[in-house]
């Protein structure tokens, strides 16, 4: 629901949980949540890092290393700026607003070189790891990219993961966990309502300022108390409010942790592990597998 007005009632609305900044990672990188963190309790929503790079530091991306992860799922979004991507099993093209790099590591990837910069002033953007359930955690690993997830007529919000208000998701994630970036106006209103069963719920802003029955800056994530309330959001600057928020039924089941992996058990963890090794060792044999446009496909 989106209105205009000047009054925000967050009498029945979630209140807010917790608010934090994070804590700086690599150069332009926040980490906002991590599995040892506020990840416990957010579960399946268990890592965010918020990224914004400008100027010649936006080559900075072609740096990153290339790494494994097993157990997760992870979800790109861009709030400004676009990147390229060039994938044989996946074409090629480009990701700005509104589209999403998902990839299900399952059983064990290699990845951190799949996207390069445009020619664009300005990138920002979220990374968000969800924690898989037991039935994908070791399976087959997957990658998509979409260039756009489509648009709710005359709705701010974009469907990144899930289904809300009749619209859905063409990323295969896994059932329970909504997915939105948002943009208000100056002033809009906006309440999401949340689907039966989903009490885990948060927000994080990467521009303007939201009202969200406590203010929330730019650079801020804040987790709403365990509930099904609604959450009633204002953007209360003078500028676009933008944002990503999710909702999920809870993870039902204990973090085990590995450096780049996270599962539900200590068996399944040491099984992700095992193969993210012998990976490696394959990625190693594999030789140079970079693209024309600079790219370097996700290693399954």
């Amino acid at each position: 629901m989106t209105t205009s007005s000047t009054h925000l009632d967050t009498s029945l609305s979630r209140r807010i949980a917790q608010h934090t900044r994070g804590t700086a990672g690599h150069g332009p990188i926040t980490r906002l949540m991590s599995p040892s963190d506020l990840g416990q309790t957010l579960k399946p929503f268990v890592f965010l890092d918020i990224f914004d790079v400008s100027g010649d530091a936006i080559h900075v991306m072609s740096s990153m290393p290339l790494h494994p992860h097993s157990g997760i799922a992870t979800v790109t979004v861009f709030t400004e700026g676009r990147v390229r991507y060039n994938d044989p099993d996946n074409g090629e093209g480009t990701i700005g607003y509104g589209g999403v790099e998902w990839m299900r590591a399952g059983g064990g990837i290699w990845h951190g070189k799949e996207l390069t910069a445009e020619e664009v002033p300005r990138i920002q953007g979220f990374q968000l790891w969800i924690a898989l359930p037991t039935e994908f955690e070791n399976g087959e690993p997957e990658s998509r990219y979409i260039e756009s997830v489509g648009t709710n007529e005359g709705q701010p919000a974009h469907v990144i993961l899930g289904n809300y208000q009749g619209v859905q998701s063409p990323v295969p994630a896994p059932e329970d966990v909504n997915y939105l970036l948002v943009t208000l106006k100056p002033g809009e209103r906006w309440v999401y309502q949340p689907p039966a069963g989903h009490s885990v719920g948060w927000l994080a802003l990467a521009k303007g300022t939201l009202n969200a029955g406590g203010v929330v800056q730019a650079g801020e994530m804040v987790s709403f108390d365990s509930s099904e309330a609604p959450i009633a959001l204002q953007a209360s600057g003078q500028e676009d409010a933008m944002f990503v928020l999710g909702s999920a039924v809870p993870h039902p089941h204990p973090l085990h942790l590995g450096y780049y992996s996270v599962h539900t058990s200590a068996q399944a963890l040491e099984a992700g592990e095992r193969r993210i090794a012998e990976l490696g060792k394959k990625l190693k044999a594999a030789g140079d597998r970079r693209t024309e446009s600079g790219t370097i496909p996700v290693f399954r």
